[in-house]
């Protein structure tokens, strides 16, 4: 999740892409211009040890002007962990 949060900052769309399930990847990221992000907080996480396939990842992510809380859920492909979805529940 940090590492995603990163690329956002960077605006890494090749990052992002990569690490984005192919049953869910978008053909692009869209950035928003003037998008300033100031931080990131994990605030919980399930499942997602050497021993699952799946996990979630909520988290606070600040930026300029406010914030956004999103679950995100993760699943191994290839050995590797992508991103697959997320819902924002209230915050």
């Amino acid at each position: 999740m940090r590492s995603r949060y990163s690329a956002f900052v960077e605006r890494d769309e090749g990052y992002l892409l990569r690490t984005w399930h192919p049953r869910t990847r978008p053909p692009g990221i869209d950035f928003e211009p003037g998008m300033r992000w100031t931080g990131l907080e994990i605030l919980g996480t399930t499942d997602g040890s050497a021993f699952h396939t799946t996990g979630t990842v909520t988290f606070r992510a600040s930026f300029q002007g406010g914030s956004l809380v999103e679950r995100s859920r993760f699943e191994r492909v290839d050995g590797a962990w992508v991103y697959v979805d997320g819902e924002f529940p209230q915050a």
